[in-house]
C-alpha cells in the first residue's frame, strides 16, 4: 500500500500549463486530456474489471440458472442495496468533514498527525462517532433484512422455490452487516487524503469479488453469490484498514471532549438531508427489480435486473472521474479556492460526459447485435428500446450526480426536495405501470421522471447555488 500522505493538498494545475507535458509524449497528453490520474485509473480499472466480470457472470447465469432463478438472484441483490437505507449517506458526510479538517493538517508516514490541534481533535471525533453509529446501525440492518427479506420472498415465492432462498438470504444479511461496518472507515481515509490507496483497495475488491462470484456460480451456489461477494469485499477492505492502524488507533483513543465536531449544529443539518436523498436514491435506482418480481414474475424481473446492472456498472465507471474528486473538492472549499474548484469540476464533468456518450453508444450497439445474432442470450435482457431509455436516463443521472457532488462538498444538500419529488414520482409511476406495461412502461416512466424532469430541476438548483455562493464570496 502507498505511504500516508505527508503533504497538504497539492494545488490544482491549470489544464493549459505551459511546458507541463512534452509534445512527443502522446500517452501523457492523452491522460491529461481525459483527466486520468492514479486514483481514477485504479477506480476505472476496478469498475472495468467488475463490468467485464459482470458480462461473464451474465453468461454463467444464462447457462447455469433458469429464468426464475435469475429473478431470485437479482431480487437478492436488490435487498443488498437496502444498505443505503441504513447507511443514510453517512459515509459521504464523513468523507467531507474529514476533507475539510484535513486541509489544516499534515499526515506522516508513521501515522502521526501535525498541524492545527483543534482540527486534529475534530478529525478524531468524526471517526469515533462514525464507528459508534455504524455498529448500532449494522445490528438494526441485520434484523431488518432477515425479517423483511423473509416476508418478501415468502409472499411472492414461486412454486418449487419455497425453501431455496432461506439460507442465501440469511448469509447475505450477515455479509451486509460485515461490509457495512468497514465502509465508513474507507470513507474516512479517503477524506484524509488517502484517495489513491482507497481506490487501489477498491480495485482489488473488484477483482476478488468478481472471482468469488464466478466460483459461486460454477459450484452451483449462485444464490450465495451476493453473500460471497460482500464477504470478499469486506475482507480486502480490512487489509487496508489494518495497514492504517498507526493512524486510526490513536485517533480512536484521542480525547475529544473540548473541540469535538458538534453533531447537532455542524453535522446533523447536513446529515439528515443527505440521509433523505440517499433513501430516495434507492427508489430511483433499485425499485424496478422487486416491483417487477411482484407484478410480472421472476423472469421479467431478471431481464430488468441484468440490464440495469450493466447500465449501473457503466455509470459507475464514468462517475469515477468525479467521485475521486470529492475529497479534493472539500479541501479546496476549506482553502476558499473557488476558482480552482470550478476549474477542476467543469473539466472533469466534460471529460466524463464525453466518455459516457461513447460507452453508452457501444453498449447499445452491443445489445442490438446480441439480440440479432445470439437470440438465446438476447432474451435474457430487455429489448433495445427499453435499454435505450435506461441509457438516456443514466446519462441524465450522471449530470445530476456530478452536480450533487459539487454542491455537497460545501457540506450542504440543496437537492433535498428535488430528490424527494423525483423519488416519489419514480416510485408512483413504476408501481402504476409495472403491472400493465412491464419493462417498457417502467423504463419510459423512469426516463420521463429522472431523465427529463430530474436533470432540468437539478441543473436549475445547481446554477442558482453557484451564483449565490459567488455573490457571497464577492461580498466578503
Amino acid at each position: 500500500m502507498d505511504k500516508l500522505n505527508s503533504e497538504r493538498l497539492a494545488p490544482i494545475q491549470p489544464s493549459n500549463a505551459p511546458g507541463g507535458i512534452p509534445k512527443n509524449d502522446w500517452l501523457m497528453r492523452l491522460r491529461h486530456t481525459i483527466g486520468l490520474d492514479r486514483a481514477i485509473a485504479f477506480t476505472v480499472l476496478g469498475r472495468l474489471f467488475q463490468g467485464m466480470g459482470s458480462l461473464v457472470t451474465v453468461l454463467l447465469i444464462v447457462h447455469l440458472l433458469t429464468p426464475a432463478e435469475q429473478g431470485y438472484y437479482y431480487a437478492l441483490w436488490s435487498l443488498v442495496a437496502l444498505q443505503a437505507v441504513f447507511e443514510l449517506g453517512f459515509s459521504f458526510v464523513i468523507l467531507q468533514i474529514a476533507a475539510h479538517e484535513r486541509a489544516h493538517l499534515q499526515f506522516h508516514a508513521d501515522g502521526s498527525v501535525s498541524g492545527s490541534p483543534i482540527a486534529h481533535i475534530r478529525l478524531a471525533s468524526v471517526l469515533q462517532r462514525a464507528v459508534r453509529w455504524y455498529a448500532v446501525a449494522a445490528v438494526i440492518m441485520l434484523v431488518a433484512l432477515l425479517f423483511g427479506g423473509s416476508r418478501f420472498f415468502a409472499t411472492h415465492q414461486q412454486h418449487g422455490f419455497e425453501t431455496t432462498w432461506v439460507f442465501p438470504l440469511r448469509i447475505t444479511a450477515m455479509a451486509c452487516a460485515f461490509t457495512f461496518l468497514v465502509g465508513p472507515v474507507l470513507s474516512f481515509l479517503e477524506g484524509c487524503g488517502q484517495v489513491v490507496p482507497v481506490a487501489h483497495t477498491r480495485f482489488f475488491q473488484s477483482i476478488v469479488s468478481t472471482l468469488a462470484a464466478w466460483g459461486a456460480m460454477l459450484s452451483h451456489h449462485a444464490l450465495l453469490a451476493p453473500a460471497i461477494v460482500l464477504i470478499s469485499m469486506g475482507g480486502v477492505a480490512s487489509i487496508l484498514i489494518y495497514s492504517r492502524r498507526s493512524l486510526l488507533l490513536p485517533l480512536l483513543k484521542l480525547r475529544t471532549e473540548k473541540h469535538a465536531v458538534s453533531w447537532r449544529y455542524e453535522v446533523w443539518p447536513f446529515q439528515w438531508k443527505i440521509a433523505v436523498s440517499w433513501l430516495c436514491d434507492y427508489f430511483i435506482f433499485q425499485l424496478f427489480t422487486p416491483v417487477l418480481f411482484a407484478f410480472r414474475g421472476p423472469v421479467e424481473a431478471g431481464q430488468m435486473g441484468v440490464s440495469m446492472n450493466i447500465v449501473l456498472q457503466m455509470s459507475g465507471i464514468m462517475l469515477a472521474w468525479m467521485t475521486t474528486k470529492s475529497a479534493p473538492f472539500g479541501s479546496l472549499i476549506a482553502q476558499k479556492d473557488i476558482r480552482g474548484l470550478d476549474h477542476l469540476f467543469f473539466r472533469t464533468l466534460w471529460q466524463s460526459l464525453a466518455l459516457f456518450c461513447a460507452c453508452a453508444t457501444s453498449v447499445l450497439l452491443g445489445v442490438c447485435l446480441i439480440s440479432r445474432f445470439m437470440p438465446n442470450l438476447g432474451h435474457r435482457f430487455v429489448q433495445w428500446p427499453v435499454f435505450l431509455f435506461l441509457l438516456l436516463t443514466a446519462l441524465s443521472s450522471h449530470v445530476v450526480q456530478c452536480e450533487a457532488l459539487y454542491l455537497r462538498a460545501h457540506k450542504c444538500e440543496p437537492f433535498l426536495m428535488q430528490s424527494i419529488v423525483v423519488a416519489s414520482c419514480t416510485a408512483t409511476s413504476v408501481l402504476l405501470v409495472a403491472g400493465p406495461l412491464g419493462t417498457i412502461g417502467v423504463s419510459g416512466a423512469y426516463f420521463l421522471v429522472l431523465g427529463v424532469g430530474g436533470v432540468i430541476s437539478a441543473t436549475l438548483i445547481f446554477r442558482y447555488k453557484r451564483r449565490y455562493w459567488a455573490k457571497s464570496e464577492a461580498g466578503q
